[in-house]
């Protein structure tokens, strides 16, 4: 019979790739390494891994072993650690992944609270430009805007947000209201890249009818940021999230374009892997997340 140390010890085999890795990790020589794992497969009466020498190939019974074998370990220690927080508090470690411009404004914030109201939790906040591209299994909470695509985690709806079409007044006044959609391919427009998708492709819909058109851009970058301020400066037309823009709106900085026609929302959500069996530092950063953005989120206040 094994136990959780000899799962967690494949795991670590599983996870680095190979065993002078896994011995890194584990503060341990290759050859210990080695000899542990040949006793765990005489334990259990079957061969776990074989060895090449390019790499480690996991047979049947050791691939079944740590995916089954790490469910059991996640419940483990969400067991142990709501025992702990039930004397102590909230304790370990929470890693979130956001976009760049969201979680510069909107999350740092409420992550920098939560971090201080729960001082024995300790949390690391990556940014990107790619969240979902991303090792998802390296974070314990995504937070995605836009649709999801076919994915293996769970969605928390977390705020509601429209896209608009944008343009400076300076950039109006140059060119004109596109009356619809399809003015937009004679104008010049700013484009976002994130998540692989094909940016330039904006797709609108007015009542029952709906259009997609491919715009033109001489300029795009990542960084929400940029376009932002790009299209402040009249250099073109941007599609953008309601949080970003919704400001530069009511100054007067920016001007939605074509408001009877309707882009398709971006609403902001937050995945994990699972619905059930979170560790308690996540399930209240969650809450404490969904709470932060109700009733209105504060691009709508």
């Amino acid at each position: 019979m094994t136990d959780s140390s000899d799962i967690r010890f494949l795991l670590a085999i599983q996870q680095n790739g190979s065993l002078i890795a896994a011995a890194r990790k584990l503060g341990l020589t290759p050859s210990a390494v080695s000899q542990r794992l040949q006793q765990l497969e005489k334990k259990l009466g079957t061969r776990l891994v074989d060895r090449t020498a390019r790499k480690l190939i996991f047979t049947e019974e050791g691939t079944l072993l740590c995916q089954r074998g790490s469910e059991l370990i996640e419940q483990f220690d969400t067991l142990m650690e709501d025992l702990r927080v039930r004397h102590a508090g909230l304790v370990g470690t929470l890693k979130v992944n956001a976009p760049l411009g969201f979680g510069r404004r909107h999350l740092a914030p409420v992550i920098a609270d939560f971090q201080q109201q729960n001082p024995d939790v300790d949390v690391a906040l990556t940014l990107s430009d790619q969240p979902l591209t991303e090792a998802a299994d390296r974070f314990d909470v995504v937070v995605h805007i836009g649709e999801l695509r076919a994915s293996n985690l769970v969605g928390h709806a977390i705020a509601p947000n429209a896209r608009w079409v944008c343009a400076s007044p300076a950039f109006v006044k140059r060119f004109g209201q596109p009356e619809a959609p399809d003015d937009l391919t004679r104008l010049p427009c700013i484009v976002l890249r994130e998540n692989n998708e094909d940016v330039s492709l904006w797709h609108f819909s007015r009542g029952k009818t709906s259009r997609s058109v491919r715009v033109a851009s001489k300029l795009s970058c990542n960084d929400g940021d940029v376009i932002h301020r790009w299209a402040c400066e009249g250099r073109g037309i941007i599609l953008r999230s309601e949080w970003d823009v919704a400001d530069a709106i009511r100054q007067g900085t920016l001007v939605r374009l074509l408001p009877a026609w309707r882009a398709p929302d971006a609403n902001v959500i937050a995945l994990t892997h699972n619905r059930s069996g979170l560790p308690r530092r996540t399930r209240d950063f969650m809450q404490y997340l969904q709470a932060r953005f109700r009733p209105l989120p504060p691009w709508r206040t």
